[in-house]
């Protein structure tokens, strides 16, 4: 599609979001990313989207009565960018049914795990306390499920002898910050979208557990 006009969410250091800054920047990737909203002044990401010359936002959660209220101003902040996607990046806060419905088939989100495996947090740790041999990242639609909408693309890490959560956290951000903007470059080139089916690439439904990349 012509301009895909990109609207990021943040809350915190903005990696990921620095990783689709660069795949615009540099790997011609089509889409626009038109405006970045934290809920946290002090969300570095910030300062990131200003260094690349990207509207920001602050929409503070604890200035609202409630998550409705909230998410009603989020709405109303992201629609005066006419967004064609709406990508969550370390966005810290659970959404409304609401919110995910207005934003159905255009909402994003990252989750540092194989998706189903370890919804919510700690991911790392629960890998390696579960003894997996492989762990990784997941892009998703997001539906109102907490983790649970269609997967579009994984990418899988081996989990070595000696890792820690640490060492394991830092090899799964380095493949996010590889398949966020693959996904998000599919979104805008009109390849990827979400049906009744699941999520759809070139038109073919995506297999379960999305489109797998191993490292």
């Amino acid at each position: 599609m012509a301009d895909c006009n990109v609207v990021v969410l943040i809350s915190g250091s903005g990696s990921n979001l620095q990783a689709l800054i660069d795949s615009i920047a540099h790997d011609g990737n089509p889409a626009r990313i038109a405006a970045v909203i934290s809920n946290r002044a002090d969300a570095y990401g910030l300062e990131r989207a200003k260094q690349a010359g990207i509207t920001t936002r602050v929409l503070d959660h604890k200035q609202f009565d409630g998550r409705e209220a909230f998410d009603a101003a989020l709405v109303e902040a992201i629609d005066g960018f006419d967004p064609h996607l709406v990508v969550l990046a370390g966005f810290m806060r659970i959404l409304t049914g609401g919110f995910v419905r207005h934003y159905e088939g255009r909402l994003l989100n990252i989750h540092p795990s194989l998706l189903p495996k370890y919804k919510g947090l700690h991911t790392h740790q629960r890998a390696l306390e579960a003894g997996d041999s492989e762990h990784g990242c997941s892009v998703h639609f997001v539906t109102e499920e907490l983790d649970g909408g269609p997967l579009v693309v994984q990418a899988v890490v081996p989990v070595e002898s000696g890792d820690t959560p640490e060492l394991l956290a830092q090899r799964v951000h380095g493949q996010e910050h590889h398949i966020y903007p693959l996904a998000m470059r599919w979104f805008a080139e009109g390849r990827l979208r979400l049906n009744d089916t699941g999520a759809q690439l070139d038109g073919t439904d995506l297999p379960a557990t999305g489109y797998l990349i191993r490292t």
